[in-house]
């Protein structure tokens, strides 16, 4: 049986190929697209990871339940695009 690998395995492989191989060679004025692209592969790939959807916002006229369900849909969004900010304790 032949390995298939998983979504976040492909994009991981596809983001290194971009930044390892291809960005290099690459003329200056296309590197940037290279990077974005890379940029891209490994938030997608941390979005399949983590695997985490998003809570349900409940109604806003009640401010302290709002707060309450903004911080953990703000956690997740942070833990994609910004992993390690997610942690972060202070208000």
């Amino acid at each position: 049986m032949q390995y298939q690998p998983t979504a976040p395995e492909l994009l991981t492989a596809l983001a290194e190929l971009l930044e390892t191989t291809l960005l290099p060679a690459l003329p200056p004025e296309l590197r940037h697209q290279a990077r974005v692209g890379a940029h891209l592969a490994r938030m997608l790939e941390r979005e399949l990871t983590l695997e985490t959807p998003p809570p349900h916002v409940p109604d806003p006229s009640d401010d302290e339940v709002l707060w309450a369900a903004l911080v953990p849909i703000v956690r997740a969004d942070l833990a994609i695009a910004k992993p390690g900010y997610d942690v972060w304790e202070k208000e």
